[in-house]
């Protein structure tokens, strides 16, 4: 080495101290991508979703999905389709019955246990152009709002409902759409991580994996046609007395357990402070669903169902806001009478205090598509082909 020549001083070494936390991180930044991408091949694709259990949540919503988007290739351009829970009584037949003189193919899409929430997403994929029916129906209990103890905006059922239905992008606006941290949480992970949503659907597979296939096929073949010929009870609420001063309620001596629990539930609960969450909810969500159809010729309809074997008075209750009419003032949205059904609310035509029996369902069911009918006026020429 040349005399004064300068020494360049030697890069510091990383010690195992820095090296070790950034491994960590890598190693978990992979992991997350793998897990995702796992995640993502399994159930964002038809790979798991074609087989999911047609008796859950999921399963059954996308049959009615399978059913309706097969019904829409044939059922020409007058199409009417119908939203709701279990409380939604509807009998196939008798609504094809009135297509010859209303002109209007009345199918359902009703999900028993479903919410505006389940009913939006199932609506997206259903009808992507937002186009395809002539209107969109929705039985919805009141016209006005009620607080009761079960809030829907916190019903984490609407994961497990629309699953197969959201996309990574819904993450953040569906968990936000839920009131309580600890459930947007779950409905957050459960968006992005499907697997976790379907956790227990996948054991359940695991466990029984040929006899789960062969169920799902048996389903495809047969249920279009079991939903179609389907029966409802006969049994009635006949003989049910409530002296609403005491909200004490007198049952016949056949009446089941069962039947006496949804009187207990759904007309002698107590009375809750009036806060306005049911309110946001129904504007939101309902709300949601009118605005995509805002431009469409699809016209939105709101029927309020029979509200029971016996009627509630609303003295017991003051009512402070009415989400649903306020939805009405949109050019595309239609109430239909809320006294439509009032002559079905006797116990004569209820198998429990929410549900319809036989009788119910199959009046319901001719009335709805007469007022349908009613409502649109006459139906479009059929389309040149």
């Amino acid at each position: 080495m040349r005399k004064g020549m300068a020494i360049a001083p030697s890069p510091p070494l990383e010690t195992t101290s820095v090296r070790k936390p950034r491994r960590i991180a890598l190693t978990l930044v992979v992991a997350l991508l793998l897990l995702f991408g796992l995640d993502a091949l399994l159930f964002r694709t038809r790979l798991y979703m074609s087989i999911l259990e047609p008796d859950s949540s999921a399963g059954l919503l996308e049959l009615i999905l399978w059913r309706e988007k097969a019904a829409q290739l044939t059922a020409g351009d007058n199409l009417v389709v119908t939203l709701g829970n279990s409380r939604m009584g509807y009998v196939p037949k008798v609504v094809d019955q009135r297509l010859r003189q209303t002109g209007y193919a009345v199918r359902t899409a009703g999900v028993a246990g479903s919410d505006p929430r389940t009913w939006y997403y199932l609506l997206r994929d259903l009808d992507p152009t937002a186009r395809r029916y002539r209107a969109i129906v929705f039985g919805v209990d009141d016209y006005d709002d009620e607080d009761q103890a079960f809030h829907p905006d916190d019903d984490i059922r609407a994961l497990h409902y629309c699953v197969a239905r959201l996309r990574l992008g819904d993450a953040i606006e569906f968990a936000s759409s839920f009131h309580s941290r600890d459930v947007e949480w779950e409905a957050f992970r459960g968006t992005v991580l499907k697997g976790i949503a379907l956790q227990s659907d996948v054991q359940a597979f695991l466990a029984h994996p040929l006899k789960r296939i062969a169920y799902v096929q048996l389903c495809h073949r047969g249920w279009p046609e079991w939903t179609y010929n389907y029966v409802e009870s006969s049994r009635n609420m006949v003989g049910l007395q409530i002296d609403w001063s005491t909200l004490k309620a007198t049952y016949p001596p056949e009446m089941t357990e069962e039947q006496k629990d949804t009187v207990h539930g759904w007309l002698l609960h107590e009375t809750y402070p009036q806060t306005g969450r049911l309110a946001r909810y129904f504007g939101t969500w309902l709300g949601r669903t009118a605005d995509r159809y805002r431009t469409s010729r699809t016209k939105i309809i709101f029927f309020r169902l029979p509200r029971g074997p016996l009627v509630r008075p609303d003295y017991l209750v003051k009512k402070r806001s009415s989400s649903i009419r306020e939805l009405a003032s949109r050019p595309n949205v239609i109430l239909a009478n809320e006294h439509l059904f009032d002559g079905l609310e006797h116990p004569e035509f209820f198998k429990d205090a929410l549900h319809m029996n036989r009788d119910g369902v199959e009046r319901f069911s001719g009335m709805v598509a007469d007022e349908v009918a009613r409502l649109l006026g006459p139906p479009d020429a059929p389309a040149a082909r």
